[in-house]
């Protein structure tokens, strides 16, 4: 009894340590994953967060190598980034109920177009579809004083929101966001 009690044990530990060293992990990831909230005070509920990735510069340029003029962009890398209104809010005056969405762009070097699209969990831009999106509107493309080497998104507030600020090399877009009243 105590032989066959031995035995099992000794079978058990065989395949759990055969099972664990099976197991196999991804090294990290060339653009890392990111979340940025805005809460309109510290304590408050967040407004809003963004899910996205963040592609590094490593010598290529935005608007040719990067986030090319003129074509859809999933504002970031690998899987589209994502946006997520915890109340609804106006993009540009336009109406978005809270909920979640892609959030694509069309950079320009002087404007860009901030698209607000139903569709999520999507890889990239390559399935967008434009009868899907729920606001666009039109930002101009300024420049900052210190360049990013990595995609970044962040949150400056204002007295009836945020605005959504993205920054790459010194390219600075500003996307302002209201409270819908």
């Amino acid at each position: 009894m105590k032989k066959s009690i031995i035995a099992m044990i000794f079978i058990a530990a065989f395949t759990f340590s055969t099972q664990v060293e099976a197991q196999k992990f991804s090294g990290l990831d060339k653009s890392p994953a990111d979340i940025v909230y805005f809460k309109p005070e510290k304590n408050a509920p967040p407004m809003m967060k963004v899910i996205y990735s963040r592609p590094q510069l490593k010598g290529r340029t935005v608007g040719t190598d990067l986030a090319p003029y003129g074509s859809v962009w999933r504002t970031g890398a690998n899987e589209a980034t994502e946006i997520k209104f915890y109340q609804d809010v106006s993009l540009g005056g336009k109406p978005i109920p809270a909920g979640t969405y892609s959030l694509f762009t069309i950079p320009g070097k002087d404007k860009w177009t901030v698209i607000i699209n139903k569709d999520v969990d999507v890889w990239g831009a390559y399935s967008y579809n434009e009868g899907n999106d729920v606001a666009r509107i039109e930002v101009p493309a300024g420049s900052g004083n210190k360049s990013l080497e990595a995609f970044s998104i962040a949150f400056e507030p204002m007295d009836d929101g945020a605005k959504m600020i993205m920054g790459w090399d010194k390219l600075r877009v500003e996307v302002p966001i209201t409270k819908s009243m």
